[in-house]
């Protein structure tokens, strides 16, 4: 059970300059170190953002658009939907193919954005005890979503171990077979060294895809 040699994580060019400066950061510590507290912090990081949202100091977080709670509604397993986004805003996201962060990279059309090519080994060395795997889309509950819960995210260790068995289990379906590849590399909070797992840099320009080098 290997992962490949490099995963991506697409990000706004407007936050740049905070990347260099405190490395890949989950949406709830974008929102804590922008100063939001109370009812604030509890919207954004506990319901949809049908938006992109600017915070006070100038780091955006994305939108939530294709995930509205009716359609997590019928596909959660143990959590309603204030949980599910609660839990997807601790993580930082890796993609594991081009293609499916180029579809992602699509739906911001113009908005320059900036690919960050991470080496797996060193990333999943220092961070696996926070690291898990998912073998769905987590940021897409449209188009008959698949069952999911916190089992989506199997960690890293226990995937190496058992596949995808405990996320069968605790979601009661199929279990996957173990060639069945991750969709998803998450960590769960900050990754404040990230530039050091950093291989290239791609800035992409309103409307350009990625392309590997």
């Amino acid at each position: 059970m290997n992962l490949p040699q490099h995963v991506y994580h697409l990000a706004e060019a407007a936050n740049w300059p905070s990347i260099e400066k405190h490395g890949l950061l989950p949406a709830a510590e974008l929102i804590a170190r922008a100063g939001l507290s109370g009812a604030d912090r509890e919207r954004l990081e506990r319901s949809q953002r049908p938006e992109p949202m600017l915070l006070p100091d100038g780091v955006e977080i994305r939108d939530q658009r294709p995930m509205p709670a009716s359609a997590l509604q019928s596909c959660l397993v143990g959590l309603d939907p204030a949980d599910w986004y609660a839990l997807v805003n601790v993580r930082v996201f890796f993609w594991l193919d081009p293609a499916r962060l180029n579809r992602q990279r699509a739906a911001y059309g113009s908005r320059p954005q900036v690919v960050l090519t991470l080496d797996t080994v060193g990333l999943v060395a220092d961070y696996g005890d926070r690291a898990a795997v998912s073998p769905i889309n987590s940021g897409n509950a449209r188009r008959r979503p698949a069952r999911r819960g916190a089992a989506t995210f199997v960690p890293y260790t226990e995937w190496v171990r058992s596949g995808w068995a405990s996320e069968a289990v605790a979601l009661g379906i199929r279990e996957r077979r173990r060639s069945h590849p991750p969709t998803e590399l998450t960590v769960m909070g900050a990754i404040p060294n990230a530039m050091q797992y950093v291989t290239a840099i791609s800035r992409l320009a309103a409307g350009e895809r990625f392309r590997e080098s």
